[in-house]
């Protein structure tokens, strides 16, 4: 019997902030699938390795974690006054399915990168830093890269340090404009039901308090001490734990209906992306992942978050965009956790250590703002070339 052989496409694999996944150029995939549909799920599946019963994604370029396990599609933009359009991909692990419902805000580091490499961003300086302007596909919003420039190469070394990342690199400041997120299939406002602390009804285990937002991506914040957590959990004692893993997802699925995110229950495990569960305590002394201190006099709060179904390693920056918007607005669980009233940014301990995160916001008629949400992260090429990958469609 003749097999048909591995078809080979342009690709870079990347490290943004905390994750890291596999770019490609629209125009360079195969014509099937430069647009959405069956045939792009098909081949960014078989890129990754999933679905992979083992979880381990040995046959893929994924790592087997919600980390690891994800894609981006970059393009000369549409939008007017945008450089690139950038598309996200969050692949399933052991099943065949990528969620497109939400943006990666860490791999959002490493688009003005790849986009300048690329040659899909004019007017580049040879020296400084470069503006890139992004245009986030999945969730309609701006997001500006400030990626520095050096010898009329994108400089990716450095001396910035990311709690969640082994190695320094060279800093990227990203501005996220107007972040209050539009989600696919959600309401469009930040607080979808108008409240800044819901009660949510969470069959078995009660009624929750919780802070329902989209901003930067749709998230459900619970207070940690109302799940019987500090607030100071590491993977391990959520991970490690199937009856925790199981609460978590109910929460989720109950606070995507009473966001409109899903129209029933059963809807959310065919939405694994959004929305994130994060729980979140006034600020606590512990002994971070890597082994260091975290003060609690250094932060103002602490969180944990939850990312397709485990707990994350660090942080979501998306998710971190949504707390930093949070924190901006007094009343919700997050800027109550912080010692509540107003602020312009606030620093929180998470899993692998701290981050820091600003917002400015302001309510108009009753209605509150985000005009941006503010961070640095880090990125830089690990791998360039041609992914091969065996034909998935005709």
């Amino acid at each position: 019997m003749v097999f048909a052989p591995q078809i080979r496409i342009p690709a870079t694999y990347m490290r943004g902030g905390t994750s890291k996944g596999v770019f490609f150029v629209n125009e360079h995939l195969p014509s099937a699938a430069q647009v959405p549909g069956a045939a792009r799920d098909a081949l960014l599946l078989r890129v990754i390795g999933s679905p992979d019963p083992y979880g381990k994604h040995t046959d893929g370029m994924g790592g087997a974690t919600s980390s690891t396990s994800k894609v981006v599609i970059v393009s000369p933009s549409s939008k007017e006054g945008h450089d690139v359009d950038y598309l996200f991909g969050q692949v399933a692990i052991d099943s065949a399915f990528v969620d497109w419902s939400g943006n990666c805000g860490n791999l959002s580091a490493a688009v003005g990168p790849f986009a300048i490499a690329q040659g899909l961003v004019r007017n580049v300086p040879t020296d400084g830093v470069a503006t890139v302007r992004i245009w986030q596909a999945n969730i309609g919003k701006t997001i500006l890269a400030q990626v520095p420039m050096c010898g009329g190469q994108v400089q990716e070394t450095g001396d910035f340090e990311l709690d969640g990342v082994t190695f320094p690199a060279a800093e990227v400041p990203l501005t996220f404009v107007d972040p209050a997120a539009e989600e696919q299939g959600g309401a469009g406002a930040m607080f979808p039901t108008g409240q800044l602390v819901d009660d949510l009804e969470v069959p078995g285990l009660g009624t929750l308090r919780a802070t329902l937002i989209n901003a930067g991506i749709a998230t459900i914040f619970i207070e940690a001490q109302a799940l019987g957590y500090q607030g100071t959990e590491l993977q391990g004692a959520i991970n490690d734990n199937p009856e925790a893993l199981a609460l978590f997802e109910r929460i989720r699925a109950h606070g995507a209906l009473r966001m409109g995110l899903i129209e029933r229950l059963e809807d959310a495990a065919k939405r694994q992306h959004t929305p994130k569960v994060a729980f979140v305590a006034p600020p606590a002394t512990y002994v971070a992942s890597s082994g260091k201190t975290v003060p609690a006099e250094g932060i103002d709060l602490v969180v944990r978050a939850m990312s397709m179904g485990k707990l994350h390693h660090a942080m979501m920056g998306t998710a971190a965009v949504a707390i930093g918007t949070a924190a901006a607005i007094p009343g919700t669980l997050v800027n109550l956790a912080a010692g509540g009233g107003e602020r312009s940014s606030v620093c929180f301990g998470h899993p692998s250590g701290t981050l820091r995160v600003g917002a400015r916001a302001r309510c108009e008629s009753g209605q509150w703002q985000v005009l941006e949400a503010s961070m640095s992260r880090s990125a830089r090429v690990l791998m360039e070339g041609w992914v091969r990958v065996p034909p998935v469609f005709d």
